[in-house]
């Protein structure tokens, strides 16, 4: 339900305007004075606020200045002393609109509503914005993530460049991506180069760029990363796998700020900021002849690790909770509750494919449990190599096949968990299930029944 805060401290006029916005079925809160109708404003989940200007002890305008530190929530401002340099203020100060006492009815919910849908406008931008920049937020808060956290304020406003370790799923690409988006360069592109992915005779040509005629296959000229990274960030991930050749024009670049394409003559200058991560240990690297020395110093002005999952398992239970919310959300299905005991069972785990594991086994336990997740759910499906790591749940595989005494048993197992996925992809609706899987919707709701579903 949309939540209308009224700050004013004019019971009379707090009481119609809670009438007026309660008949329209708005819920309604409020305070008599700005200090309360802050406090209110950081605990409550508030979608619009009307606000009068002139009040005892703090006054709308300050109140309204304070509230623009922390929210984005819409601010209507009313006042019985109305003048347009007060309007004025109040638009420079980042209010939606002003109204002026005694209000008209009319003109009032037109604004209120017009200032809702200015705000669900705002969220959705945000939302939109945070999914193309695929930039999730760093969960948990375990000793390694506030120290990453911190790591990252202080850090990401300098142009200082970051190499960041840690093992394969543990988090580094979110590191570098919150170094980017905190960093002056943030309007700038953030450029990802996966060093592992690309073979060795042909990165030093994504990295520079190549001219036309420069090799059999360059038909026409080509611009590198750290070109189209200019004004913005280098993110050169697992660069511990690039070849030496390409990592002594690295340093070279590093070191110059310019850069020369493959084939090509001409210096060019770029402006980047080079962030690099690892899975490896560089420095064993350096000792077996892998990696320069020279390079490895030039990188790891700032060092930041990223612990793995079983490194910090006190942050399961936020990690899962998101995991299951944003899944269940995808799938169009109501949010799964995962008890206490599931997140024991979780937190019992070994984790070697750290956080990508966890997200692939909480959607795995969404598809297929039930309305809550158990612990018995968690023990079941499993990854099959848990059995081999943790004794605490020893025999536990996908499927617990010793659970199961016939052949039957196993059909019938398979059946229902099949039913479950495909109804609850299709949003319960067994019309559309019925016709996807090739069954009559007389015979689904005859096997839904046979399972209890």
């Amino acid at each position: 339900m949309t939540t209308v805060l009224i700050i004013d401290d004019e019971r009379p006029i707090r009481s119609s305007l809670r009438d007026i916005l309660e008949y329209e079925d708005y819920k309604v809160l409020d305070a008599d004075n700005g200090a309360d109708g802050l406090n209110i404003l950081k605990k409550e989940k508030i979608d619009l606020v009307l606000c009068d200007i002139k009040m005892n002890k703090m006054d709308g305008m300050e109140v309204l200045s304070s509230a623009k530190e922390f929210t984005d929530v819409p601010f209507i401002m009313i006042s019985g002393h109305g003048t347009i340099e007060t309007a004025v203020e109040a638009a420079r100060k980042g209010a939606f609109d002003f109204l002026e006492k005694p209000l008209d009815l009319n003109r009032l919910l037109i604004t209120v509503r017009n200032a809702l849908e200015k705000g669900t406008l705002v969220k959705e931008t945000k939302v939109l914005k945070r999914k193309v920049s695929k930039t999730k937020e760093i969960l948990g808060a375990s000793e390694g993530i506030s120290l990453i956290k911190e790591s990252i304020e202080k850090v990401a406003p300098t142009d200082a460049r970051v190499l960041i370790t840690g093992a394969n799923g543990s988090g580094k690409e979110l590191v570098a991506r919150w170094l980017h988006e905190k960093s002056n360069r943030s309007s700038a592109p953030l450029v990802e180069v996966n060093c592992a992915a690309i073979p060795s005779e042909l990165i030093e040509s994504e990295l520079f760029g190549h001219e036309k005629g420069s090799f059999t296959s360059a038909v026409k000229q080509r611009i590198g990363k750290f070109e189209q990274a200019n004004g913005g960030t280098l993110f050169l991930d697992e660069i511990g796998d690039m070849s030496l050749s390409a990592q002594a024009k690295v340093l070279r670049a590093l070191q110059e700020n310019k850069i020369t394409r493959v084939g090509g003559e001409k210096e060019i200058t770029v402006d980047v900021r080079v962030i690099a991560a690892t899975n490896k240990d560089l420095l064993k690297e350096i000792d077996e002849g892998n990696f320069r020395m020279d390079l490895y110093h030039r990188l790891s002005v700032i060092l930041i690790h990223v612990p793995s999952l079983a490194e910090r398992k006190e942050d399961i239970p936020t990690l899962a909770t998101s995991f299951c919310e944003e899944i269940c959300e995808e799938y169009n299905i109501p949010t799964k509750e995962i008890t206490r005991d599931a997140m024991k069972a979780l937190q019992a785990l070994p984790w070697t494919g750290n956080i990508r594991e966890l997200r692939n086994m909480v959607e795995r336990l969404i598809i297929l449990s039930d309305k809550k997740i158990m612990d018995s759910d968690v023990n079941m499906f499993a990854n099959p190599s848990v059995s081999t790591h943790n004794s605490k749940v020893a025999g536990s595989s996908m499927i617990d096949l010793d659970r199961m005494d016939t052949y039957s048993d196993f059909l019938s197992f398979a059946e229902e968990k099949f039913l479950i996925h495909k109804l609850n992809k299709n949003n319960r609706d067994v019309g559309m299930t019925s016709k996807k899987i090739g069954l009559s919707e007389s015979e689904l709701k005859e096997k839904l029944s046979k399972f209890g579903l």
